[in-house]
Order: C-alpha cells, then sequence, then structure tokens
C-alpha cells in the first residue's frame, strides 16, 4: 500500500492538479491538508470520478483537511478534529483504512516564536501527543501524516543558521516532534534517506525551489508495529514544478502488503 501527504494550500485552486498527480501516482491513501473551503464544497464528484472515496474536514479561507482513499478501499471509524480539544481550527482528521489508523494533521506554524500564535502552536501539539498516544494504544498500526510545521533537525533546512531558534526550527517545537517519536513512532523518510538537502516546502519567492533552498516540513511518522512493513518513502518534487504549484510537494510512504 502507498500513503501519501501533500499540503495543497487551496484545493480549489490545485484541484486539477491533485487528479493529475492521482493519475500519474495513484497512491491508495492520500492525506491533504489546507483545502481552504467549506465543507459543503468539497469537490466529491471530481475526486469520486478519479476513483477515490474521501472523508473531510472543511473550513473557509484557511485550513482543511481531507483522507482520500482509493476504491475499493473505506474509511471507517472517522473522526474530526482533536476530541476534548475545543479548537476552532479544522486541522485533523482520522480514519482506519484496511486495518491502520490514519491521521491526517496541519499542524499550527505559529508565525514567529514572538508571535501570540506561537503559544497556541505549543498547546496545539500537546494535545496532538495526547490524542496520538491514546490513538496508538487502540490502534498499534497507526500512521501520522500531515504538514508538521516543524523542521525535526538542521540538516531538514537550507540554512540552519539562518532558521536558528526561529519558528518551525525552535526547541519547542523540536522537542514536540521527538515526544511524538517517543510514543513509538518513526520519521520514515529517514528509515531509507539520510542525504541533505531533502526538502517538502520551498517560498514561492526569490526561485527558492529552482535553488533548492527549502525546508522539510511534511511527515509521515509510522508506527513500531508497521515499521517493520516500511520499503520506501520518498519526496515526489514534481507537482511542485507545475504551473501555479503548492508551495509544497507529495511525501510518499510505501508498506508491504
Amino acid at each position: 500500500m502507498r500513503f501519501a501527504t501533500w499540503n495543497v494550500n487551496s484545493l480549489k485552486v490545485r484541484l486539477p492538479q491533485v487528479i493529475q498527480w492521482l493519475s500519474d501516482s495513484p497512491v491508495d491513501v492520500l492525506c491533504l491538508q489546507e483545502l481552504k473551503m467549506d465543507q459543503d464544497v468539497f469537490p466529491l464528484a471530481e475526486i469520486e470520478a478519479a476513483g477515490y472515496r474521501a472523508a473531510w474536514f472543511g473550513q473557509k479561507t484557511y485550513n482543511g483537511v481531507a483522507i482520500l482513499v482509493r476504491a475499493p478501499l473505506e474509511l471507517e471509524d472517522v473522526v474530526l478534529g482533536i476530541p476534548d480539544y475545543g479548537d476552532e481550527q479544522r486541522r485533523v482528521i482520522a480514519a482506519t483504512v484496511n486495518g491502520i489508523r490514519v491521521i491526517c494533521g496541519y499542524f499550527v506554524n505559529g508565525e514567529a516564536v514572538d508571535s501570540p500564535k506561537y503559544p497556541y502552536k505549543l498547546e496545539w501539539l500537546a494535545n496532538l501527543e495526547r490524542y496520538v498516544a491514546a490513538e496508538l494504544q487502540r490502534h498499534p498500526q497507526l500512521l501520522l501524516l500531515g504538514d508538521y510545521n516543524i523542521a525535526p533537525e538542521d540538516r531538514d533546512v537550507y540554512d540552519p543558521e539562518s532558521w536558528h531558534e526561529q519558528v518551525l526550527c525552535s526547541t519547542p517545537e523540536r522537542e514536540s516532534f521527538r515526544r511524538l517519536i517517543a510514543l513509538g513512532l518513526s520519521d520514515s523518510f529517514r528509515l531509507f534517506n539520510q542525504e541533505e538537502k531533502q526538502y517538502s516546502w520551498w517560498d514561492y519567492r526569490a526561485m527558492m525551489f529552482r535553488r533548492n533552498k527549502g525546508v522539510r516540513i511534511d511527515h509521515i511518522l509510522v508506527s513500531d508495529a508497521l515499521k517493520p512493513r516500511a520499503l520506501d518513502c520518498v519526496i515526489d518534487k514534481a507537482p511542485r514544478k507545475w504551473e501555479r504549484p503548492s508551495d509544497h510537494t507529495p511525501v510518499v510512504l510505501t508498506l508491504a502488503d
């Protein structure tokens, strides 16, 4: 089975690209972030025409997440949001697919370490950690996919010195990432690729993609129970080269059947 995560930075704008990518790379499960659309305008007909089913948690202008599964796979036990956390921002959706618990998250950006949004990010991360810990107890076979807005290590940033203790790279954020790992998860990309200059997001400005000045902030964490089935994890840069691309590109994990 193949699982992917992709922050599309507006599904309304990027829907043709999502459909094209699914045709080119027919993954079994695709987690999307930053839909930027209300719940009632999700393009289900187009998704179904492409051979996929979907569950989604939309929000106008900002946020929004979805899980797409290739038919005849089913989405079971769908949960919207983080239980017991009164968050108005729609950032998390979970479902069980073929016995695997899939959690799709659009993690809080935080804006800057001195921004009022930064404490919200840390609060949100703490609630996510609690939720994932509980889900692992119920579902040992689990994947946590999404735009984490966290670069775990200096090698995940094109210029570690300029990013030092900045948002995405601050010590509290990286400690949160390590606490998720400590729950019994692994960074699937680093199971296979230890090279430097491997990124999943590039700023639109200053030809940052062409110059490969990016940050690796899109991740797929795999539980210990699933880790033996992991065969490969890659960053697919192709969609970032398309016209009007998202500033993120897909990350794809392959699991043995």
